[in-house]
């Protein structure tokens, strides 16, 4: 019977085969598009009236997100593409889609404004990176009408398409409290009169009834 050790010490020393080199795998051209579309980071500056830069900043995106009719009330822009989704706690979560065409996007910019008694006032700019697709205003001023528009920045020479704008307002939260506390005090009214109701209903079947068709005495 031969001996199985030579084998095994020439395994031991020049170990496994190689493994065969793959080829390059070949990236279509918007794969790279799609990808940096799917970062899971969102780059911002803030730039407030009268400050020429604002920092950098950076955020998750809020993914999947669906306006609930109980909490939420979406305003959508004529065109559709740019909705602003107003939450009860006064914060606002803005989504748009892709813009089209996609190539040599180079990010966002999104204007604010929101209407006084008499006159228009700016409020902060946002400038927003290509892979953005939603932003979040954490306090809006209550009562007051916001006008938002986003605006797609291109890389020259193509010009930028027209902007998309939503306007809404934002309930004040005092009202917000009132309107629950109303709601609250008028159920519980009603559960009120439904019970004096039953009960006024009750005496007058089993108390009043008997004495009023009791004989009279002479």
């Amino acid at each position: 019977m031969p001996s199985l050790l030579p084998p095994f010490l020439a395994l031991l020393c020049f170990g496994p085969p190689a493994p065969a080199l793959r080829a390059p795998r070949r990236v279509e051209p918007g794969a790279e598009a799609a990808a940096a579309a799917e970062e899971p980071w969102c780059p911002y500056k803030v730039a407030a009236e009268g400050a020429a830069n604002g920092r950098l900043c950076f955020r998750t995106p809020a993914r999947g997100f669906q306006c609930a009719a109980r909490s939420c009330r979406a305003h959508r822009s004529p065109g559709g593409a740019f909705v602003a989704n107003v939450l009860r706690n006064g914060s606002v979560l803005l989504q748009w889609g892709p813009p089209r065409p996609s190539a040599g996007l180079r990010g966002f910019a999104l204007n604010c404004s929101w209407d006084g008694t008499y006159t228009r006032f700016p409020c902060d700019s946002v400038e927003l990176g290509a892979a953005c697709r939603d932003y979040l205003l954490p306090e809006a001023h209550g009562s007051v009408r916001y006008r938002l528009c986003l605006q797609p920045r291109y890389a020259p020479p193509r010009p930028a398409p027209p902007a998309q704008c939503v306007e809404f307002r934002v309930e004040p939260a005092a009202m917000r409290d009132i309107v629950v506390a109303m709601t609250a005090v008028g159920g519980s009214i009603c559960v009120m009169l439904v019970f004096i109701c039953l009960l006024v209903a009750y005496i007058t079947e089993n108390l009043m009834s008997p004495a009023l068709a009791a004989p009279r005495r002479a």
